[in-house]
């Protein structure tokens, strides 16, 4: 590529540099610059986010002071000690020359940013777990800050031809390179609009570079760092030649020499305006997990689209100045979408400003409106009302994001705020899948049903029921039959009697589904079957007598059984939480409890969401049932749970053996009776009376209080706290669907749990969490941090240090913990009834109907589940603010693991593949006070290595070099 002329050049250069102090005192300024802005700049250990980012967002910086450092003398030297014209005359071009000279530099930048290595070297051994550092966006740095120094050499070598002076070539060349760096920086861009904003980010280099630190090869951004190095080469070796031209020379040599160059130029500024028209087709997405390129998961919805789906980008022309880099970003996804899904999918980006009638149908029909932001522009500060909203239509169904679903904000100090989009993809695929599934529920549940369905209703005899229930039977039969009309021969149902023949049916249906024989009331001696299922080839769906007795509601139980076996139906998640305290007394402060609004709302955006009522029977509906934070249960509310669980269903129970309490004034742990204490039990799982306490922790931010001059001031400070375990890649389940794309769980005040896994045959066991090696139990725990005149207290294993089980799978057959329990008159659990009315002297009351029947399913099919995490709040909106503290954002690690739960439970598992997908998913391991010194202190030894490793080589060189000399011309060395 390169002739012998040009490498001996380069070869020169690069002995000179390095033949003097100089050179190596420029490698350590460049080197402690880096490192300065990395570690104390940006302050790496409290933005807590593993990647190298950090260094990347000064490199445009950095590296116009170190490129305009390189080629300052270049030329100038050679101007001004008279030897350029020597130079010029050896036989070789100007364009070798040239070249050579450029070569030299550009490798001289090329070995400081190697000594820039060891950050991210060491960063990958601190977490070398599988959700550890993400080696695509570094690589892709180094290759962006090679190429963008590329482009800052060639300017600076032209500005170094064309002056005498080394200190004017390095003030000019900083000033053309820094331009080319503001024209794209938010400094300018936040005085124009979107539009020309847009342009401007075309021709910055500093926007381009961010583009390509994400992660996001784009040959665009390739092409124009090459065509400036180009351009500017070019330049340089036309300065050269033209000092040299006669004055008495032909000017139609002159003139070809511009027009050449003229075509160069002209060739380098067309290529790029013609490479921006052609999209994002020559783009690589090098992130892990391919964060930046349209996901399998969204096609895959994308292709189940029978009506056209419309997705409409509201933008304004002027927005804030922190939203204003996201809107192209917005606009190009929008984009993939349109060609991703062909002629099923319109995409349209608009500025409402623009269409009175648009903005009109934004406001009345979609409910969207404008936001007001206050900007600045040169000459004043004003509101400007702004748009930054994504409509999804399909059919008659509707959702719409707004920028506060879409973005999200990390806190790096007062005043400095990080504005990105998270994952836009994930939100926008959400809304196509709620919109689809709400359009296809208005449908037959028949056009998403694809095996055959068959129920059987194992029924006695009508002499044998109530006249009720009776009735019902003839109910059911009617409602049977229009089913399978409706079906088209994909139902089949029938009737058994379980008596009949001896009673072997029901010795059958007891053995197979627990199910028993129930009565009408508490004293009646009659009993009767009435047990209903739906079944395919691989599950089975009981269906619950309907309270109202009547043909509605036998048609509702069976539409929400069928719904079990379609795809493509939204599902419905029945979600338990403690009841709200009521305030102390009127007026005053609520009292303290765990709140879940945050949990209600991320699952009620994917999934219909209900609140479950314990008292009652569990509905059909419900195709998961969530237990967050029990707290004194009775045996009715128990019942409800198990035989939820006996009818197959999935249950997830989130609890712990103590309720800890966070006030302004007080932070206590107490120990609480759940009520499913003995109901966990008896499926071989118990919680542990301690809680757990782990060195590999997140950090808590207590607050302390400074007294100064005999004024208090309260400050929060971020402790180690063991209470809030980390969980991380080695201490997850990987290969499961729940822990897909989870790099991180903070478990808060986690009581272990204990599984006994004998005499469980018939289910399988699942650890999903636990805690390290070093993790050990308290049973009479004190959750204060403990500060001792400003100084931590480090807590100090007490006992065995080992393993604790934090999550667990049980999934298979289950016995119901009412199985052998009697009916007491006191209770009337299991029939879910109140007891007879009694009259005024006592006597029983004669019962005018068969009251509300029930018995007890003794026994699961093996699609039952249960899944049971040792935390009560590790899920709720006071812990989920104050784990992200450490992080400056909102921490949502453990609402996307029960997400990842709620979607395996009713196996619809597509988003998990892109969920996690965010820039900011990988935090740093926990490293306390030491851990954080021998990490930054290391990577400052490491580099002078480099640097003193460096001057080895050169040493080791320069001798070998001389050795060569001195045996040309004969003599020893």
């Amino acid at each position: 590529m390169f002739d012998s002329k040009t490498i001996r050049v380069a070869t020169k250069e690069l002995h000179q540099f390095f033949g003097s102090p100089i050179g190596y005192l420029f490698l350590l300024a460049f080197l402690g610059f880096t490192f300065f802005v990395f570690f104390w700049g940006e302050a790496f250990f409290a933005r807590n986010i593993l990647d190298v980012r950090p260094m990347f967002e000064w490199m445009p910086v950095l590296l116009i002071f170190l490129s305009s450092a390189l080629t300052m003398r270049m030329w100038s030297e050679e101007r001004r000690s008279g030897t350029q014209e020597f130079i010029l005359t050896l036989p070789a071009t100007t364009w070798e020359l040239v070249v050579g000279k450029f070569l030299a530099c550009w490798m001289l930048l090329g070995i400081a940013l190697l000594l820039t290595l060891p950050l991210p070297l060491t960063l990958a051994i601190v977490d070398s777990s599988v959700t550890g550092l993400d080696w695509g966006p570094v690589l892709a740095g180094y290759v962006a800050a090679i190429l963008l120094g590329a482009s800052y050499i060639s300017i600076g070598l032209f500005v170094s031809a064309r002056s005498d002076n080394q200190i004017v070539a390095l003030i000019l060349a900083s000033l053309a390179c820094g331009a080319f760096y503001l024209v794209g920086s938010p400094f300018l861009l936040d005085l124009v609009d979107n539009n020309g904003a847009n342009i401007l980010r075309m021709l910055g280099s500093g926007s381009r570079f961010e583009s390509i630190t994400r992660g996001m090869l784009d040959f665009r951004d390739f092409y124009f760092y090459v065509s400036i190095a180009t351009g500017f080469l070019a330049l340089n070796v036309y300065a050269l030649d033209r000092q040299g031209w006669s004055t008495d020379a032909p000017p139609a040599r002159h003139r070809r020499s511009q027009i050449l160059l003229g075509l160069v130029v002209a060739n380098v500024i067309v290529a790029n305006v013609w490479l921006h028209g052609v999209g994002n087709a020559l783009r690589w997405d090098v992130t892990r997990g391919d964060q930046y390129s349209m996901s399998e998961a969204t096609l895959q919805y994308l292709q189940r689209l029978r009506e056209p789906l419309l997705i409409r980008g509201y933008f304004s022309a002027k927005t804030h100045p922190l939203l204003a880099p996201l809107v192209p970003q917005m606009q190009d996804l929008l984009t993939e979408y349109g060609v991703a899904g062909g002629d099923r999918v319109r995409v349209e980006i608009v500025n409402p400003a623009d269409d009175a009638e648009l903005e009109d149908e934004a406001n009345t029909k979609y409910g969207i409106r404008p936001v007001p932001f206050q900007t600045a522009d040169r000459y004043e500060a004003s509101l400007v009302n702004s748009y930054f909203d994504v409509l999804i239509q399909y059919g008659d169904e509707y959702e719409v994001l707004s920028f506060r679903e879409l973005i999200d904000v990390k806190q790096r100090g007062e005043t400095d705020l990080d504005v990105w989009l998270p994952n836009p993809e994930y939100a926008v695929t959400r809304s196509i899948k709620k919109v689809l599934y709400d359009f296809q529920g208005g449908d037959s549940v028949w056009s998403n049903i694809a095996q055959p369905i068959r129920f059987t209703g194992y029924i006695s005899s009508d002499e044998r029921m109530p006249q009720e229930l009776a009735s019902l039977k003839r109910s059911l039969s009617e409602v049977l039959e229009s089913v399978a009309l409706e079906a088209e021969g994909g139902f089949f149902w029938e009737i058994v009697d379980p008596d009949a023949n001896g009673g072997a049916i029901a010795e059958e249906i007891a053995a197979k589904f627990g199910f028993g024989p129930m009565s009408a009331s508490l004293f009646d001696a009659n009993t009767f079957y009435f047990h209903l299922i739906l079944e395919d080839d691989t599950t089975v769906v009981p269906i619950p007598i309907p309270e109202s007795l009547d043909r509605d509601g036998i048609e509702r139980a069976m539409e929400e059984g069928l719904k079990r076996f379609a795809s493509g139906l939204m599902r419905t998640v029945t979600l338990y939480t403690p009841p709200v305290p009521p305030p102390q007394y009127p007026g005053g402060q609520q009292t303290p409890g765990n709140q879940f609004a945050s949990l209600r709302d991320i699952l009620g955006s994917s999934h219909e969401l209900q609140s479950a009522d314990l008292h009652a029977v569990v509905p059909a509906s419900a195709d998961v049932l969530l237990i967050v934070d029990p707290t004194g249960l009775d045996d009715r509310e128990v019942f409800a749970i198990d035989q939820y669980l006996m009818r197959g269903g999935t249950v997830v129970v989130a609890t712990s053996a103590f309720r800890s309490t966070l006030t302004q004034s007080m932070l206590s742990a107490v120990p609480q009776t759940t009520g499913l204490e003995a109901w966990l039990g008896h499926h071989g799982i118990s919680i542990d009376k301690s809680l757990v306490l782990d060195p590999q922790n997140a950090q808590f931010p207590a607050p302390v209080t400074r007294r100064v001059g005999g004024f208090s001031f309260q400050d929060y400070r971020m402790l180690d706290y063991p209470f809030f375990i980390d969980v991380r890649d080695g201490a997850m389940l990987r290969d499961h669907p729940i822990t897909v794309g989870l790099p991180q769980l903070t478990m808060s005040w986690a009581s272990p749990i204990d599984v006994d896994e004998t005499g469980s045959e018939a289910r399988a066991v699942q650890h999903l969490l636990w805690s390290s090696e070093q993790s050990w139990r308290d049973v009479s725990p004190d959750v204060m941090p403990k500060l001792s005149e400003g100084a931590i207290e480090p807590y100090r294993s007490e006992g065995t240090t080992g393993r604790q089980l934090l999550g667990v799978l049980v999934s298979g057959r289950f016995e119901s913990f009412f199985r052998e329990s009697p009916l007491l008159q006191d209770q009337a659990v299991l029939l879910n009834e109140e007891p007879e009315d009694t009259n005024d002297d006592g006597e029983i009351e004669e019962s005018t109907g068969p009251g509300t029947v029930s018995g007890v399913i003794k026994r699961s099919p093996e699609s039952a589940r249960l899944m049971v995490f040792g935390s009560n709040s590790f899920i709720s909106d006071q812990i989920i603010q104050l784990v992200g503290v450490s992080n400056g954002q909102l921490y949502t690690k453990s609402l996307e693991l029960m997400q990842n739960v709620v979607d395996w439970a009713v196996e619809d598992e597509v988003l998990q593949t892109i969920r996690g997908r965010t820039q900011y998913a990988s935090t740093l391991p926990p490293l306390d006070d030491l851990g954080q010194r021998v990490y930054e202190y290391g990577n400052y030894v490491l580099a002078l290595l480099m640097v003193f490793v460096v001057f080895l080589m050169h040493r080791y060189m320069a001798g070998k070099r001389r050795d060569r000399y001195m045996a040309v011309l004969g003599e020893s060395p």
